[in-house]
């Protein structure tokens, strides 16, 4: 070989190949998580082009190190304020302080944000993505399962079944609150959703209309919400202006809760003497409200530690199975009968 040709490149690799960069960084570190076509077009692309890697460049990609990714479907960076979204974040740090890997938070709902993750993902020290609160068909899911990177899931999508995700048991949370309602004599029951475009949203409305039948009661007093404070209180005062007879509500998260318990104070109904309330996610502010508010606990932190675990098995070359974490009843004042 002549010692003055010119090194061929990764990049050139790719480009004969027809996949990413890191497609062809998988290929070359012999990581599992490559489909058979692509494996088989960087190879042959390697033997075409005569490529020959750097001995230290293949020992450093070969180690679990550098970045991965947090992307939140969410418009507002101060979605990492909130409760629920900042406990998994802990739970995701006690895994990763004990690895060479170092976190990067991203929102990624506009295009500016769909753009950051996608140069994110093309970055060659980022090794894998962890994705939560996908709405629909989300389009930060394809950019993420379009990357060759390992993607772990907080929560199951909406409308398909990823390889790898953690999620709660929603469903039988949203039963278990019903049924408490029920049990506590409350007959008029009614529901906050959270966002039916995400999979935890519908699973949990699911729940409370499935306890509600097997009750015998009426499930139709229904409004949307969207998981927020704000649309919390908007929801109830709907529910009371439509239903101002009801005299119980599940509402579909704790933040969501809160603006629910401020909307009643404000109607002058009494919790939980006039409308028993009960929530579900468990975060910190459950126990501080007036009254402290009976909720479903998930194990929040868990699913962030489970969510970190589990991409970090993927870049060791293992095949974890998907995690429902279970969820329980943690009654307060807010339901007491």
């Amino acid at each position: 070989m002549d010692p003055q040709r010119r090194q061929v490149t990764l990049d050139e690799v790719a480009a004969r190949a027809g996949v990413s960069r890191s497609a062809a960084s998988r290929v070359l570190n012999n990581a599992p998580h490559v489909s058979k076509a692509k494996r088989a077009a960087v190879q042959r692309a390697i033997q075409d082009l005569g490529y020959v890697p750097n001995a230290t460049a293949r020992a450093l990609a070969s180690r679990q190190s550098g970045s991965v990714v947090l992307a939140v479907s969410a418009e507002d960076p101060q979605v990492f304020a909130d409760q629920f979204v900042a406990e998994v974040v802990v739970g995701i740090l006690s895994v990763l302080e004990e690895t060479e890997l170092e976190l990067m938070l991203v929102t990624a709902t506009s295009s500016r944000g769909q753009e950051r993750l996608e140069k994110l993902l093309r970055t060659r020290t980022t090794a894998g993505v962890m994705l939560m609160s996908m709405h629909g068909d989300d389009p930060i899911a394809r950019l993420a399962e379009d990357s060759d990177l390992p993607v772990v899931f907080g929560g199951r999508p909406l409308t398909f079944e990823p390889r790898y995700y953690v999620d709660a048991d929603n469903r039988g949370g949203a039963r278990l609150a019903a049924e408490h309602l029920v049990e506590t004599g409350r007959r008029r029951i009614a529901t906050i959703t959270g966002r039916m475009d995400e999979a935890a949203g519908t699973a949990r409305h699911q729940g409370f209309r499935e306890s509600l039948a097997v009750a015998g009661l009426d499930a139709e007093r229904v409004v949307h919400g969207d998981f927020s404070e704000d649309g919390g209180r908007t929801a109830m005062e709907q529910l009371l202006a439509a239903h101002p007879d009801l005299d119980a509500v599940f509402v579909a998260s704790d933040q969501m809760a809160v603006g629910a318990l401020r909307a009643l104070t404000d109607a002058g109904r009494s919790v939980p003497a006039d409308v028993a309330v009960v929530g579900f996610n468990d975060i910190p502010m459950a126990r501080h409200t007036i009254p402290p508010l009976t909720t479903i606990s998930q194990p929040i932190r868990s699913l962030g530690r489970e969510m970190a675990r589990m991409l970090h098995a993927v870049l060791g070359g293992e095949s974890p199975t998907p995690l429902i974490l279970p969820t329980r009843l943690v009654v307060r004042e807010s339901s007491s009968r």
